[in-house]
């Protein structure tokens, strides 16, 4: 068993005894600015087995709804200076290919901002400075990310939607018809 350390953004007002039954007291509850969170440590043999069991116990609360677990795929040049330990100017020349290869992943988001978004993923598997685990936590926290979002995201769209994206989810084995 191994230690795992993640937060989980909450939808709806937590009722902290009930989470405290539903298997939820190995994490600290709060909330900013009208969020609510839950900081676990969880002991599991996996992050998977650790975030799914904790994601399970939040929501067998009524009323609560995963919204995603931090820390977040989606970062910024900051974010990805602060997790490669280098500086936030080194980031910026790796981005605009003055240094390095040129071969920096292309943001995820904001293509034509000043705050781009990258997949943290994505730049640890290029920054070739991770564990083989890491990366793969890394890649693992931004499925459970895609999938809560694509949950939580197309529960509000009619049934004629979910299935036109069918093909979309196809390769995957997924499909959001009769959801």
């Amino acid at each position: 068993m191994h230690e795992y350390i993640f937060t989980l953004i909450i939808d709806g007002k937590p009722d902290f005894d009930a989470l405290y039954e539903a298997g939820c007291d190995d994490a600290t509850f709060g909330e900013v600015d009208g969020a609510g969170y839950a900081e676990f440590a969880r002991e599991a043999p996996s992050l998977s087995d650790a975030v799914l069991s904790a994601v399970r116990g939040v929501e067998s609360v009524e009323g609560l709804r995963v919204l995603r677990v931090e820390p977040d795929d989606l970062v910024t040049a900051s974010e990805i200076a602060k997790r490669l330990g280098r500086t936030r100017e080194s980031v910026r020349l790796l981005i605009a290919g003055r240094r390095g290869a040129g071969d920096f992943p292309i943001p995820a988001s904001r293509l034509h901002t000043r705050n781009r978004l990258w997949r943290w993923s994505d730049v640890a598997a290029w920054a070739k400075r991770l564990t083989p685990e890491q990366e793969h936590e890394a890649r693992l926290l931004a499925t459970i990310n895609a999938a809560l979002e694509l949950r939580n995201q197309s529960r509000v769209l009619p049934e004629s939607e979910r299935r036109a994206m069918d093909p979309l989810l196809a390769g995957a084995g997924f499909s959001l018809a009769g959801k």
